[in-house]
């Protein structure tokens, strides 16, 4: 790295830990950030409000600033909940609006070879809730990764001996892409999951 000054070096070390970021893109966005002061002072500010404002909820784990959240307090269906493995997840099931539920967010997904085991996940609050005995069904948005698929199938193993309905988010081919291009693990489980029309 180019020495410049302590403060601007302490700055690119610290952007270059943000995902995606290398040390060129630091050092591009330091210096944007020196010649726009307003932005940079605004940039602290909203980094600091988030710090301190910004907590997990309560009931449901997502990101709020109020606990319990605008969705566990909200009118919602309060017979199924819709389980992600990240709260940015629940912010792109949110966004889509299909889903009128709950939410419970897991906080990442297992992985023995990680040492992420089920008591480190948000598994047993999950259960919790289920056992209070409203909810009819659990939709399962776990990623579509061998860990989303772990941790679903851990999941239909846990919370079926509870009496409740278990439903995956469909596996399928994106809407607008040619079939030629698409690998072939979609394509078998689109076939396999298909709809009678």
């Amino acid at each position: 790295m180019i020495h410049f000054s302590r403060s601007l070096n302490r700055l690119v070390g610290e952007l270059k830990k943000l995902p995606g970021v290398g040390e060129k893109t630091a050092l591009r966005l330091a210096f944007h950030l020196l010649k726009a002061p307003e932005n940079s002072r605004a940039l602290a500010e909203s980094l600091t409000d988030v710090l301190s404002g910004v907590r997990f909820c309560s009931v449901c784990h997502g990101i709020t600033e109020d606990d319990p959240c605008c969705i566990c307090s909200g009118d919602r269906d309060n017979s199924s909940i819709c389980v992600v493995e990240e709260p940015q997840d629940m912010l792109a099931m949110e966004r889509c609006g299909a889903f009128r539920g709950r939410y419970h967010v897991l906080h990442g997904a297992l992985s023995p070879l990680s040492g992420i085991m089920p008591s480190n996940l948000k598994i047993d609050e999950l259960l919790g809730r289920l056992q209070e005995g409203a909810i009819r069904e659990v939709l399962i948005a776990t990623n579509f990764t061998v860990e989303g698929e772990a941790t679903a199938l851990y999941l239909t193993k846990v919370i079926k001996p509870l009496g409740v309905k278990v439903t995956r988010l469909a596996y399928g081919i994106p809407l607008g892409s040619d079939l030629e291009y698409v690998d072939a693990a979609t394509v078998q489980k689109a076939v396999e999951g298909r709809n009678e029309l």
